[in-house]
């Protein structure tokens, strides 16, 4: 094995030779006097570990110039581990510099056996944590089709997907906002004899009630005021290959009546127009609303669901798939990474808000937090300040993950509840999930009890 190679970064000669010889039986030793001496070296020689007296030249009274090699230092390398040196009276300065990414500090005079110790533990550490990284850029991590995940829930979903995508059946894909449902159809797309064929998307919740028929099945010219020419609808245009509706849940009752005709005869017939139209299209739907409970109130018709629902795919909230949220945030940085030319790397105070926050926005919420904090990251170490986690982080610091997570679930929902005055439509509709999905967690907490005592 190599012999590892450690930076000294110290402007007295002394101790410089003195740290040297210490150190020199067991490591290759590289040493600097001041800041750009100290980035050259780590530019050419690549050390694991850095000890960085923070009173360096032109102003070794002065703490800012170490301050400022410190962050040029993890700048240039993120996963650096730096022990900081400080004078006897400073120990304000060595709990900063780790506010600011230090490994660990020291103060003078320097206890030779003790930053043995330190040094061979910061090594360890750097050891590990660049094995890791390794092994992750070396394995390919658990993809498929475009979407991430290890746990046994979204591997459930793959299987499930490969086995749909050797039939033409149509499917419904249910789950919370953000757990990836059009990825899915994709990857069915994609996996199916007809990936040569077109990809049509429509959010059925997006488009005014209005004009959403005109969408799907297209216009003749003249069909309505506005209608200057013939338009093919997207049905029309998925010919051959598969459509997707997004939000099927949406839909309104005549519309309803229509894709339903469409799925049993093949056939549409444009707004407008007399003729009838074969499409060979696959059709794949997919909601966040509880189809089972729009049919008994009479909104959604219970023949269009039993065509739709040949095959059900359930996505599993992100909450659910503990294990995949360290894989998806590391994929998300290196992406933002590669995007913004930076070198980024999560703190471990970060990985555990990540483990501890609740993920109401799902997979969704992660990367939109992950993007924001590959903005925010000022030294290449993403910070829970960074990803916007850091009351979560500090509120339930010391807690198991499976209390963490649930006290925050709590607090999350106690806080909708209350700026909604009560309404479960409205505090889903806030925490970015199914009034379903509230309802289960409600159930879940206790909080149904609680508030059918209170009279909530």
């Amino acid at each position: 094995m190599d012999t590892p190679t450690i930076l000294i970064v110290e402007d007295d000669d002394e101790l410089r030779t003195q740290m040297r010889w210490a150190l020199a039986p067991q490591y290759n030793i590289v040493v600097a006097e001041d800041r750009l001496g100290a980035l050259e070296q780590l530019k050419q020689h690549q050390p694991a570990v850095v000890t960085l007296d923070l009173g360096l030249p032109p102003s070794p009274g002065d703490p800012s110039e170490g301050f400022s090699a410190l962050a040029d230092l993890l700048e240039a390398d993120p996963a650096l581990k730096v022990i900081v040196i400080t004078g006897q009276d400073e120990q304000g300065n060595g709990s900063q510099a780790i506010g600011q990414g230090a490994y660990d500090f020291f103060s003078k005079p320097i206890k030779i056996d003790e930053l043995k110790v330190v040094v061979a533990r910061a090594l360890n550490v750097s050891q590990l944590q660049r094995q890791h990284r390794e092994q992750s850029a070396s394995d390919e991590p658990d993809s498929f089709e475009g979407i991430l995940g290890n746990s046994s829930q979204i591997q459930k979903v793959f299987a499930t997907i490969q086995k749909t995508a050797r039939t033409d059946a149509s499917v419904l894909i249910v789950g919370e906002s953000g757990t990836g449902k059009e990825l899915v159809a994709r990857a069915i797309h994609q996996l199916s004899a007809r990936q040569g064929g077109p990809f049509i998307a429509i959010n059925c919740g997006a488009i005014p009630e209005t004009l959403l028929e005109s969408e799907l099945f297209g216009h003749e010219k003249g069909a309505f005021t506005g209608a200057h020419l013939q338009r093919q609808g997207r049905i029309e245009r998925a010919q051959r290959g598969t459509l997707f509706l997004d939000e099927i849940g949406d839909l309104a009752a005549a519309v309803q009546v229509k894709l339903l005709r469409f799925l049993q005869e093949r056939v549409i017939e444009r707004v407008g127009g007399r003729s009838l139209i074969p499409v060979d299209a696959r059709v794949i739907a997919a909601t966040n609303a509880d189809l089972g409970k729009s049919m008994a109130e009479g909104r959604f018709r219970e023949d269009l669901y039993y065509r739709l629902a040949v095959m059900v795919i359930p996505m599993p909230p992100l909450r659910e798939r503990e294990e995949d949220v360290v894989l998806l945030a590391n994929a998300f940085l290196e992406r933002q990474a590669a995007a913004q030319q930076k070198k980024l790397i999560f703190t471990e105070k970060a990985l555990k808000a990540l483990k501890t926050h609740g993920w109401p926005g799902n997979v969704r919420e992660l990367e939109n937090r992950v993007q924001r904090a590959a903005i925010m990251a000022e030294t290449g170490r993403v910070t829970p300040e960074d990803l916007g986690l850091t009351a979560c982080y500090e509120a339930f610091e010391g807690q198991s993950l499976a209390k963490a997570r649930e006290e925050l679930e709590r607090h999350l929902i106690e806080t909708a509840l209350t700026k909604t005055k009560g309404s479960l439509t409205r505090a889903a509709a806030e925490l970015s999930i199914s009034r379903p999905t509230l309802y289960d967690l409600m159930e879940k907490l206790g909080l149904l009890r609680r508030g059918r005592s209170q009279k909530m």
